[in-house]
């Protein structure tokens, strides 16, 4: 029954395993025959297989059976090994048919053998290890804030996105139909651009958030204050931040000191997602701000102020998942995959 559920079992293993099962239900061959859609003879030899290799007959053709393989062994890990280990001439990786080209082989056979490794030459992935050396600490310091928060506090993930801009596209967005997703021109009027300061309580889900000219130490002062404004006087304040000079000015560091519930909490260099605004960031990109059309700065912050308030009101707690052990043991195996 296993083999009759999975959706990737070749079709000949399906039928084979539907003959046994009916065979053991006391069907007739001539019964078996109709109910799969194959000839008496070819369910009789199936049934006399699977008596004398049990479960391996189903699973596996008989000897002998089926399409010789074309290329032999050693020319498909030729193939392989091209891949991983050269590149063309004037090129960054290889095409299949530039492949096939080089070895004299069909481009079919590039493909099934690059699927059979599992290679994808034509795709790359963003990568980036943290060197700060105080990176298992921060680590721990910042996912213990996310798992377990400290009684009679808020924990404030915080962050701005610099040059959110105000674009009109020339020409008005087309709407999506059947079968045709929406469309905008390739080209549009810059109408300004606004920092957005933002503040992401991992307790309640909710987002402070404050629209800027710029994003200077005296802007993130000013959000500060307004922090200070919006949050219960008598909780201490855990604000988790990244190593962006602005947030390490002379100034923020007397401004902190000067407010001592407040707990400063820098996440490791280069690593950005363990800053849990970064999510919220990408959300009301992704859904409000790259499809958005605004005529002006105004209008593009009336937008994101819209958009925080409806964010608001179905807020759900930040949940995070991964201990900072299994991070660290994901680190370690993408360390010791490329030997770096």
């Amino acid at each position: 029954m296993t083999l009759l559920r999975k959706s990737t079992a070749p079709q000949r293993t399906i039928q084979r395993a539907r003959i046994v099962l009916d065979a053991a239900d006391g069907f007739s061959n001539t019964e078996i025959a109709s109910r799969v859609g194959m000839a008496r003879q070819n369910v009789v030899a199936v049934r006399q297989r699977f008596e004398e290799r049990g479960l391996e007959s189903v699973v596996q053709d008989a000897p002998g059976r089926g399409r010789p393989k074309t290329y032999s062994e050693a020319k498909i890990q030729k193939i392989v090994e091209s891949t991983l280990h050269t590149t063309p001439k004037n090129a960054t990786h290889w095409s299949s048919r530039e492949l096939a080209k080089r070895h004299q082989v069909s481009f079919s056979t590039v493909q099934r053998a690059w699927r059979a490794h599992n290679l994808q030459p034509h795709r790359v992935q963003n990568f980036k290890f943290s060197k700060d050396p105080h990176f298992v600490q921060k680590l721990r310091d910042i996912v213990g804030l996310y798992m377990d928060p400290p009684m009679n506090a808020i924990v404030l993930s915080v962050d701005e996105k610099s040059s959110v801009q105000a674009l009109e596209r020339t020409a008005p967005i087309l709407p999506l139909r059947d079968g045709v997703p929406a469309r905008q021109t390739h080209d549009y009027t810059r109408n300004g651009t606004t920092t957005l300061f933002a503040a992401l309580n991992t307790l309640s889900g909710t987002v402070l958030e404050r629209c800027l000219p710029r994003h200077r130490h005296t802007e993130f002062l000013e959000f500060l204050e307004h922090i200070n404004r919006n949050v219960p006087r008598k909780l201490d304040i855990h604000i988790i931040m990244d190593n962006y000079a602005t947030h390490k000015h002379p100034a923020v560091k007397a401004w902190f000191a000067k407010h001592p519930r407040y707990h400063e909490h820098f996440t490791p260099t280069s690593s950005s997602w363990l800053n849990a605004v970064e999510r919220f960031f990408s959300e009301i990109t992704a859904k409000r701000i790259r499809r958005g059309t605004f005529r002006s700065v105004n209008k593009l912050v009336s937008a994101i102020s819209a958009y925080v308030a409806d964010h608001n009101a179905n807020a759900k707690p930040f949940v995070w998942t991964k201990s900072a052990r299994k991070i660290m043991a994901k680190i370690r195996q993408c360390h010791a995959i490329y030997e770096s």
